[in-house]
């Protein structure tokens, strides 16, 4: 009897410790999932300091590596090229006060925006890149068919039948691809430290000249003093964002399917022409976000010793990332998937660039195929939460001779977010931040 419980024990064991060892193997070093796409975009504004720093940061920033990069060739526009009527406004219900008038603020941005887009038919060239239309005009489903992984030539072969409608696997790529296109268009003002601290020290040392008592006073010019050393190195950055998205639905595809595609083998001038002059197509706004960041020197000093510049950029860069964390998290439709890295233990390769510090929560999804309908549709598995002690600080050029790296259990760096929450799951599942 003591034998065979002593080997129930081992077998069990055994089996246990194989299943780990499989679990913390199970991991991939690329997984291919269907992402949201994106382009990006700057509004060109000449009031902060070192514009030229700033735009060559946002020029040469790494494009966020949760999307598809959708790029269509613009990258940035002005504002002043694109202003909205009075009447426009008012019809908007945006109320636009002296005060606006003065600072140079633009409440109404998202009708200039819009305005943008339309005169320059953006959403015509995102769908255009979609579809790889060429010169003369003619489509394919190459790009659909690589980021989708679909078949592209029997998708193509399919429109070419007239069947595109009642075809599964392109309402599937319109659900999961090209209805999930965003264009984000930021707005970067950097406001020197120096002016503000400045202002308040004025101030300060206009109310401590008031006071009687010699001993006091000087006390308070003092404390004014040093409150504007401490304070006037650097810069403050404020990004703001606006969220735009694709619109692409049954009727619209059903217009372009049978109205405006052709291939290389059936060149037709007047398809060519009315996609060229079509407002089919359009940018919805989803909404915006604001993220701001107090920057200091002293950065420069014990992190590779950077340059004005590189703090600059440094600053630039992580905001921006600030501001797509929040976009992220407020809207649900802009929140992106990310493939599990490993299913025991649970991790993913996101970190502190999406904002997170611990404790937020994931559904685990598990990808399937609806076979009523032939569509992509994503299984909730399970809940996970960030675990605050072992999350990866993936912020632009945190490796940079840190000073205090967060380390695993075997005293190296984290190059991954440890979740808690189950042993279930499994490397290439997909999770997705909750409220």
């Amino acid at each position: 009897m003591k034998k065979t419980l002593l080997l129930l024990l081992i077998f069990t064991v055994i089996s246990l410790f194989s299943d780990l060892s499989a679990q913390k193997n199970d991991k991939m070093e690329d997984i291919k999932y269907r992402r949201s796409s994106l382009h990006t975009m700057l509004i060109e504004t000449s009031d902060f300091p070192n514009k030229e720093v700033v735009m060559k940061a946002y020029k040469e920033a790494p494009f966020p590596d949760k999307y598809n990069n959708h790029t269509i060739g613009e990258k940035s526009f002005d504002p002043k090229q694109y202003l909205v009527s009075d009447e426009a406004i008012k019809a908007a219900g945006i109320k636009k006060n002296q005060k606006d008038i003065e600072n140079g603020k633009l409440p109404e941005m998202p009708l200039i925006i819009e305005n943008y887009f339309d005169k320059n038919k953006i959403a015509n060239k995102m769908i255009a890149k979609w579809f790889d239309r060429d010169s003369l005009g003619a489509f394919d489903m190459n790009l659909i068919g690589e980021r989708g992984m679909y078949n592209a030539s029997d998708m193509a072969a399919k429109i070419a039948q007239g069947t595109a409608r009642g075809t599964a696997s392109l309402a599937d790529a319109g659900e999961e691809l090209i209805k999930n296109t965003f264009v984000v268009v930021t707005k970067l003002k950097f406001v020197s430290n120096e002016t503000v601290a400045a202002g308040i020290r004025e101030v300060s040392l206009e109310a401590a000249n008031q006071i009687k008592n010699e001993m006091i006073r000087q006390a308070a010019i003092i404390a004014a003093n040093k409150i504007y050393e401490k304070t006037k190195e650097g810069y403050s950055v404020w990004t703001t964002a606006y969220l735009y998205q694709l619109n692409w639905n049954d009727s619209i595809a059903a217009v372009f399917y049978n109205n405006m595609w052709m291939d290389k083998s059936s060149i037709n001038p007047t398809k060519k022409e009315l996609f060229d002059n079509s407002d089919l197509f359009s940018l919805n706004f989803v909404g915006s976000e604001k993220a701001s960041s107090l920057v200091t020197f002293s950065l420069k000093k014990g992190e590779g010793n950077r340059t004005d510049e590189q703090v600059i950029e440094l600053a630039t860069i992580r905001n921006i990332d600030a501001v797509y964390a929040k976009l992220q998290k407020k809207y649900d439709v802009f929140k992106t998937k990310t493939p599990l890295y490993t299913g025991y233990p649970i991790t993913a390769k996101i970190g502190m660039k999406e904002g997170l510090e611990g404790g937020e929560k994931f559904e685990v999804l598990e990808q399937m195929i609806d076979k009523k309908t032939g569509l992509t549709v994503y299984k909730n598995k399970g809940v996970i939460k960030v675990d605050k002690k072992l999350i990866w600080d993936n912020r632009y050029n945190a490796g940079e001779s840190p000073k205090n790296p967060v380390l695993d259990k075997d005293g190296k760096p984290i190059t991954v977010t440890t979740f808690k929450g189950g042993k279930k799951f499994y490397s290439g599942m997909l999770i997705r931040q909750l409220k």
